[in-house]
């Protein structure tokens, strides 16, 4: 008999225990206590961001092109050379870019002898060497002649251009010689003219095709351009007047 009651308490404790999570039982004068477990929940996986943000990829400057020293482009409308003379070219320039026209000739010699010989000068030398003035010779109007080399000139649009002259390339040297003729007193009654006529002496002048340089034409800095330089003396006649 005691045996079939401790199985059926069993049982109800069995039962009970499914209802609860704490089941107090006592058998026999001693107390048993249950403490069930609390259900465990995973907390989500932490997932951390990266704390490295890689730069954009680095892009380095373009190449640096230097320009060239000589500045054509920017340098003053008037060059120092004519800076103290009212003449519109230069027999002396303390800038005259010696150095950038031969590199720029041995690249494009080929190409440059081309043009060079339409305005190669003419063989002056007997010119040259026979006096300025003719003693048994007299002129109506006083003038001056020389033979020159211009370095710089102000072509027929009035921009100051380098003239090519006195350059050594591949055993050859270009010049550019010219024949000028200026007036001494230009503007003035002609000497010998007798007064009855009205006479002024003028100044004349020619075109000439001389070989430049430009410092800023990156394909081809060569190029032919037109100047206007003095080229005689004469002298201008008018009516003839009677005067009482």
């Amino acid at each position: 008999m005691a045996l079939r009651l401790v199985v059926s308490l069993s049982v109800a404790v069995v039962a009970l225990g499914d209802r609860s999570s704490h089941v107090s039982v006592s058998l026999g004068g001693h107390h048993s206590s249950h403490h069930a477990q609390p259900t465990y929940h995973h907390q989500p996986s932490y997932h951390p961001q990266p704390s490295y943000h890689p730069q954009p990829s680095y892009h380095p400057a373009p190449a640096y092109h230097p320009q060239p020293s000589y500045t054509h482009g920017h340098e003053p409308a008037v060059p120092a050379c004519a800076a103290n003379t009212t003449k519109p070219w230069c027999l002396e320039d303390a800038e005259y870019p010696t150095y950038e026209i031969k590199h720029a000739a041995e690249h494009h010699y080929e190409k440059l002898l081309s043009l060079y010989a339409d305005v190669a000068d003419l063989n002056t030398e007997l010119s040259v060497e026979r006096p300025n003035t003719l003693e048994e010779e007299t002129y109506l109007c006083p003038s001056e002649t020389a033979y020159v080399r211009p370095l710089r000139a102000q072509n027929t649009e009035g921009k100051w251009r380098v003239i090519i002259n006195n350059i050594d390339v591949h055993y050859q040297t270009l010049t550019q010689t010219t024949r000028i003729e200026e007036c001494l007193t230009s503007g003035d009654a002609c000497p010998l003219v007798p007064e009855c006529y009205e006479s002024k002496c003028l100044q004349k002048s020619i075109y000439h095709r001389f070989l430049v340089y430009d410092a800023y034409d990156q394909y081809f800095p060569f190029a032919i351009e037109t100047f206007k330089l003095p080229a005689s003396c004469a002298c201008l006649l008018g009516a003839y007047t009677i005067d009482h």
